[in-house]
């Protein structure tokens, strides 16, 4: 089991939070502090609010309120934040959102899938990327 020091995933629907949960269990990341918020002002004042900063973000692009497209771009010009991974995880598969995000500092971008099995391997190919070569946290 990979002990990680936190994960932030700001997801505003709660079947796809507990998805997400399910898969990083699933694939044997555990979290001592696994943090959920549902837009993008609560995700920026939580790392705000946090002392140590999370090994990673999950980010969806639609969210309510502050949407993720802003939230990366003022996570990735704050030099306290702009070190910490962001993973793009929504169900957009448009070309300006992919290329927007990459411009705008996102390290990867996953459209959300429609099966179970396919969330699995993208956690997967997250842990084995970050954790296992990378080095994070």
């Amino acid at each position: 089991m990979i002990k990680i020091t936190s994960i932030i995933i700001a997801e505003d629907d709660a079947d796809d939070r507990l998805l997400i949960e399910d898969a990083l269990n699933e694939n044997a990341i555990s979290s001592d502090d696994l943090v959920f918020v549902e837009d993008g002002e609560e995700l920026l004042d939580k790392l705000k609010d946090n002392v140590n900063a999370p090994s990673m973000v999950f980010l969806d692009l639609n969210m309510p309120k502050k949407d993720g497209r802003q939230a990366l771009k003022e996570i990735k010009e704050d030099d306290r934040f702009k070190h910490i991974p962001v993973i793009v995880f929504s169900t957009s598969n448009s070309a300006d959102d992919i290329i927007t995000s990459y411009k705008n500092g996102v390290n990867t971008y996953f459209t959300k899938p429609s099966k179970y099995s396919d969330l699995l391997e993208i956690i997967k190919s997250v842990k084995s990327y970050w954790w296992e070569k990378a080095r994070l946290a």
